[in-house]
Parts: structure tokens; C-alpha cells; sequence
């Protein structure tokens, strides 16, 4: 498949072409899908409409299916507002430009018995809404509100708040009437065709490109276009709690699932599986894949004032409160991500509970192995909707258009730096298959590319590390910092290398190599955990100046002791224990 497997030395390398060619013979989407699309934009404010015309340009979607309606400018809108401004005028315009058609249609039983009429989409030309920056996320509750059957209902759900995108994705069922309090059942969960993501199945496909500025919204569609053209590569970060609470669990197994689907798609992969989340000094770099969850506010390395996200990248963070505020850049989850330069995203306006929140890792595999667009994956893996998540991103944006195989001739064709990531998921590939690392090594021993790259040397070390070959490890690790690592990378192959000179008893150059890493981070978040590494090295090598030196530091850099605070759960997550406990039964199949 590449070059190098034509050596006879490389044939377990075959193991990963395997799987390679296995995964291009999944169905592969075309990129005209402009047609199926309509952009709705908010007519107050001009860099709204600027957003929706440019979008439809890069997408081809025609110009009369880009729709402008007088909205508030603020992030909530009324339920009344929502009715009379957005939803109700939307179907109306469908309707006259015939972009659709609603019929009756007769509903049987299971003995064949007509059960009820329903009034519904019969016929669409479009799949997809994207909502513009300054279209309102949220759809405040109404005072005293009231309805049918609202006493059936859980009392937590016994309201009628919503995010506006999984709202307006139910506006092929307008006419049905459904009922506002609580959540209903989404019809495509767990969907597997494309073609049952479709306005006459009950649901039209709305995400939005937002964020904390119109730079930021614009900017999602230019990285998912980049993404689609040359790949989305990089590593994947999987943080969960280990926790074993059943009412709590289900959000650690979704997120772990998460990470096995990244990990046999030859994506390195690192899974956190303490209660904390990632502390700042965690040196994630080339972010292609982000998940976690349980901190209220952005916390992290995601503080930090540049994050490595590569374009295309999908972050997501659980909590109740993730996308309360999609257009701040400090508070919450969704709107910071965007600004350190995530590319798709999900969040929750308001309390979804967590039985209700969108299944990550049904929704990576659905975008990252079966190459559905962001769209189809995103409303796969949303358990119900008419309730609070919020999906921000491209809906056709698909990383994985081209077979691995396209891909990788394409950036060789281009002479792209990115190829290093396509040797490196071979590799990986191999791994995760069950090949022995010394397959591995041998493939990037034979890359003439190895040697510049800090990528594949970093990976090659790791896989020394692995043989019981620290002196060819510790070596790679050193060569691979002298080849413009990016930042966080670097942090990373001074702390492996450190450790492996510490456990080869060289102690001198551990110290060295600890120094060059304050150097080149004077803001590293944890220097006291440096300090406490190298303390032992220079009691060790008799240095008493600097046993003294690090004594104090250490001393003025501890903390005082934690007072005994609880610590801040998701507020109410756990009170419904499945999607099924939360969920109004209604007339969507």
C-alpha cells in the first residue's frame, strides 16, 4: 500500500495495510452535499449574514436556501420569540420554495390497523440547518408554564427550556404538536445508514457555527475544509473519573469506548483514568481528539494561553452547564474550546442530566469509522432531543472523505509534513492488531523521514522504551528534541527523557535536562514536582548548593493544606440513570 511495504523485511507490516484498505472499503462520502443544506443567519446583525453567505460559499450551498430572520441579539430567546420569529416562519419558507413537502400520512399498528394520521414531511431536498453566530442558543422557560400530561412527568422535567438547534431539529414534526416539557426520543439514535438522517424520518440535522467571536464561527468552517483536504492527525486525550457509582458510570464508559475507537484507528492515544482532570502541566500537544469531564469551568492545559489543537479537531467536556455561554471565551467548556481552536464541539445549555447527554463514543464511531459527516454522527449519538445540547460545528464537515490510502498519496504528492502522521498510524495500526513492537521499530528504522521527524522519533523511543533498550531510547528521545518538536511535545520528551536518565543512574544529565525544561517554560505549572524529581539527583551527586537551593524552593512552592471542601459535582447528573427514565414518550417513532 505504501512504498516501504514492498521490502520483504516489512511484510507484518501488511498487518496495518489490512487494516488501512479495510476501512476504505466503508462507504465513502461525496463533498457536493451544498444542496442539502440550508443557512439561517440573524438580519440585525450584519456579521451574522456575512458568516451564513460566506459558509454557503465554501460549501456551494445555493444562495436562496440562506435565510435571514429578525432575532434578538442576545444568547436566549422567548418561547414565543422562538415560535413566532424562527420556527414557524422557517416551515413556512420550506414550504413556498419547495424545499420540502408535508402530506398525511397513516400510522398502523402492529396488527396492520390504522393507529393514527400523522402530518408530516413526506418529501425533502435538504437534510441539514446551520445556524449562524448571532442566531440565540437557547430557548428560555416559560413562566407558569403548562401543558397535557405535564403531571406524568419526573418533577425535575417538568420544563420546557431547550437549546434552539435539537428544538428546531424536530421542525418536520411541527405539525404534530409535540409536547415542550422534557426531553423526546430522538429517531435516528444509534443510526448506522446516512440515509436515515432525513427530514422525512422526523428529524432535520441543526448545528451552528458559533463561538466566542463571528473569527472564531468563521474559522470552523476554513478548519474543517482544511481537515477534509489533508487529514485530521494528531493525538487523542480521554479523561475520565474511574468511577463506579452506577448512576455515574455511564458517563466514564461512554468516554472509554470513546478512547478504543480512537486507539484501533491507529490514533495515539492517552487515557487519564484518575478522578482528577488534567492538570495544567499535562503536556498535551497536536490535539486531534479531546474528552472528559466533571469540571464546571475550562480547567487544565486548556488555561493555557495556546493550545495545540490541529484543524478538524473534536473536543468535547460533560457537564451539566458545558454550553451555558457558547460566546464567552473564559467560562464553561464549549465557548473556550472554540477559542483555543477546537473545529466541532458539543455542550449543554442548561441541566440535561446525564442519561440525556450525547454518547461520545457512539458518535466516534460514527464520524471517525464510518465516516459520517459531522452532522449524521452528531445526531447519532444524541439520545433525545427538544432538550439542552447544543452541537457547534461544520454538519458536512468529514475528515475521512478520502481512504487512508488517497490520503497518504496525496500528502506525499503535496510533500506535506502531515505525511509523519500517516507512517506514525501505520504503527499504530500494527499495535493495536497485535503486532510486536520491535514490527514498529523496524518500519520507522527503515524511514528515511524517522530522522526528521520529531513525531516518528518520539514514537520510535517510546517503542525502545517498550524493547528494554534504554540507551537507544534515551538517545531517539535527545535526537527527537533537536528536530522542532512543537511546544508541548518538547515538555513531553524532556520529562520521558529525564525519567529514562534517571533510571539509568545519569544523574547529572537528568538534572540538566529537568533545567532545560524550566528554562524553556519559565510558566511551567508544576515547577514543584520538578523541583521534588530533582532534589534526590542532587542529594545523590553530593551538590550541596543545589540540595539547599531546591530544599527552599520546594518549601515556598508547596501549598498549605486543602481545607475539606465537597468537591463540585454536576448538579443533578445521576438522578436519571438512562436516557429512557428521562425521556416523554410523543409521537416521534
Amino acid at each position: 500500500m505504501y512504498s516501504n511495504f514492498a521490502a520483504n523485511r516489512m511484510k507484518q507490516i501488511c498487518i496495518a495495510a489490512s487494516a488501512l484498505l479495510l476501512l476504505s472499503t466503508l462507504f465513502a462520502r461525496g463533498s457536493g452535499l451544498g444542496d442539502e443544506v440550508i443557512v439561517i443567519y440573524n438580519s440585525r446583525l450584519p456579521e451574522s449574514k456575512q458568516l451564513a453567505e460566506y459558509y454557503a460559499h465554501k460549501r456551494g450551498i445555493p444562495s436562496d436556501q440562506v435565510f435571514g430572520f429578525e432575532l434578538n441579539t442576545e444568547l436566549a430567546m422567548s418561547r414565543s420569540e422562538f415560535r413566532t420569529s424562527l420556527q414557524k416562519p422557517l416551515a413556512k419558507l420550506l414550504e413556498s420554495r419547495k424545499l420540502w413537502r408535508l402530506g398525511t400520512q397513516i400510522v398502523r399498528g402492529t396488527n396492520g390497523a390504522a393507529q393514527r394520521v400523522e402530518y408530516k414531511v413526506m418529501e425533502s431536498k435538504i437534510r441539514y440547518a446551520v445556524l449562524c453566530y448571532g442566531v440565540p442558543a437557547s430557548i428560555n422557560p416559560e413562566q407558569n408554564f403548562k401543558e397535557p400530561g405535564l403531571d406524568k412527568l419526573r418533577p425535575e422535567m417538568r420544563r420546557d427550556e431547550a437549546a434552539v438547534d435539537t428544538e428546531l431539529a424536530l421542525l418536520p414534526m411541527i405539525e404534530e404538536n409535540l409536547p415542550l416539557a422534557g426531553p423526546l426520543r430522538n429517531p435516528v439514535f444509534t443510526a448506522t445508514n446516512p440515509a436515515a438522517f432525513h427530514p422525512t424520518n422526523g428529524v432535520l440535522m441543526v448545528t451552528r457555527l458559533d463561538g466566542p467571536t463571528v473569527a472564531i464561527a468563521r474559522g470552523l468552517v476554513d478548519k474543517a475544509l482544511e481537515a477534509e483536504t489533508n487529514g485530521l492527525w494528531g493525538r487523542t486525550y480521554f479523561d475520565i473519573r474511574g468511577i463506579m457509582d452506577p448512576g455515574y458510570k455511564p458517563g466514564d464508559d461512554w468516554i472509554r469506548i470513546a478512547s478504543e475507537v480512537c486507539q484501533r484507528l491507529g490514533f495515539e492515544m492517552e487515557l487519564d483514568q484518575k478522578p482528577e482532570t488534567f492538570p495544567p502541566e499535562f503536556p498535551m500537544s497536536q490535539i486531534a481528539v479531546y474528552c472528559g469531564w466533571y469540571d464546571f469551568n475550562v480547567s487544565g492545559p486548556f488555561t493555557r494561553p495556546e493550545v495545540e489543537f490541529m484543524p478538524g479537531a473534536f473536543a468535547y467536556h460533560l457537564h451539566s452547564y458545558s454550553g451555558a455561554n457558547i460566546r464567552s471565551a473564559t467560562n464553561f467548556w464549549v465557548g473556550p474550546l472554540l477559542a483555543k481552536g477546537a473545529t466541532i464541539t458539543m455542550g449543554c445549555v442548561t441541566e440535561p442530566y446525564l442519561g440525556t447527554t450525547p454518547q461520545v463514543g457512539l458518535f466516534l464511531a460514527r464520524f471517525l469509522y464510518q465516516r459520517m459527516t459531522f452532522g449524521e454522527a452528531a445526531y447519532a449519538a444524541q439520545p433525545v432531543l427538544s432538550w439542552q445540547t447544543t452541537i457547534i460545528g461544520d454538519p458536512l464537515y468529514c475528515p475521512f472523505r478520502q481512504t487512508p490510502q488517497q490520503l497518504h498519496e496525496h500528502l506525499q504528492a503535496i510533500h506535506s509534513p502531515l505525511i509523519e502522521w500517516s507512517h506514525l498510524r501505520v504503527v499504530d495500526l500494527n499495535l493495536s492488531s497485535g503486532a510486536p513492537p520491535r514490527v514498529g521499530a523496524t518500519y520507522l528504522e527503515s524511514l528515511d523521514l524517522t530522522k526528521k521527524s520529531a513525531v516518528l522519533s518520539e514514537k520510535l523511543a517510546d517503542l525502545y522504551e517498550s524493547l528494554g533498550k534504554p540507551a537507544s531510547a534515551i538517545e531517539t528521545y535527545e535526537h527527537a528534541l533537536n528536530l522542532s518538536p512543537t511546544p508541548q511535545q518538547k515538555v513531553r520528551l524532556r520529562l520521558k527523557l529525564a525519567d529514562k536518565l534517571t533510571e539509568s543512574n545519569l544523574d547529572q544529565k537528568a538534572c540538566e535536562d529537568y533545567l532545560s525544561l524550566l528554562r524553556e517554560n519559565p510558566d511551567y505549572p508544576n515547577k514543584l514536582e520538578i523541583y521534588r524529581k530533582m532534589l534526590p539527583l542532587a542529594q545523590k551527586l553530593g551538590n550541596t548548593a543545589d540540595v539547599a537551593r531546591y530544599s527552599e524552593l520546594i518549601r515556598l512552592l508547596t501549598p498549605p493544606p486543602p481545607t475539606n471542601t465537597p468537591p463540585a459535582e454536576m448538579k443533578g447528573k445521576g438522578e436519571v440513570r438512562s436516557a429512557k427514565d428521562a425521556v416523554r414518550g410523543s409521537s416521534v417513532p
